[in-house]
């Protein structure tokens, strides 16, 4: 048998309970002493390898159980849910401006547009806003600011038809460009033929009637 003082526990501490990593040093110690006792030798030689293996696995227990920032945590949780809180907002006002567009009240839709543009500008939906907001302020009469609004969004969101069907009437009514004009409609017909129908923009889409007119001049044409 080992001699029982080295299988003993080391001596308490006088700062208190002692750590796990204290006991498994005092027995690290307590085997490298047994070693120069050559009859241990051979059972001894991987005690420290044993004991050093012990110590890593339990020593590190308690650190991977820390529970300060657990994965389901208030302090991990919080800014999901005020992205999530900020997007439904969003989604709210966006709604606001296409009930009210759709009902023809086409200032008040451009309130609710240009809201979620200022207050979530950063989100990728305020983009559709910006689309609803071009489109009112065609109908209210800042045509000027309608044309570089749909200019700028006919780049961000390439590829929405609504926002180039909108960009080829203003270009062919307005800015004297039909050939910019049949680009933007191209663009916008391939991907959805809808737009060459007055209806559709006028019943489904709410076009405001200035718009819808400025459409109708393009079409003529064609």
């Amino acid at each position: 048998m080992m001699p029982l003082h080295l299988c003993a526990p080391p001596p308490a501490s006088k700062r208190g309970p002692r750590c796990c990593c204290d006991v498994h040093h005092h027995h690290l110690h307590a085997a490298a002493r047994a070693t120069k006792d050559s009859s241990w030798a051979p059972v001894l030689k991987v005690a420290p390898l044993c004991l050093a293996l012990l110590l890593c696995k339990e020593c590190a227990a308690p650190a991977l159980a820390d529970n300060r920032f657990p994965p389901h945590s208030p302090a991990t949780a919080a800014p999901g849910l005020l992205f999530k809180s900020r997007v439904d907002e969003a989604i709210s006002l966006l709604e606001k401006g296409r009930q009210a567009q759709s009902e023809e009240d086409f200032r008040q839709a451009l309130l609710w547009y240009t809201q979620v543009i200022k207050e979530h500008g950063d989100l990728a939906l305020a983009e559709y806003a910006r689309v609803g907001r071009a489109i009112c302020l065609y109908e209210v009469g800042d045509k000027e600011e309608a044309f570089v609004e749909m200019e700028d969004v006919s780049v961000s969101l390439k590829g929405y038809p609504e926002v180039h069907a909108a960009l080829a009437a203003v270009l062919y009514a307005d800015k004297n460009s039909p050939l910019s004009a049949e680009q933007q409609f191209t663009i916008a017909t391939l991907l959805d033929p809808h737009y060459t129908d007055l209806s559709y923009v006028k019943d489904t889409k709410h076009w405001p009637p200035s718009l819808v007119r400025s459409l109708a001049k393009f079409i003529d044409l064609q």
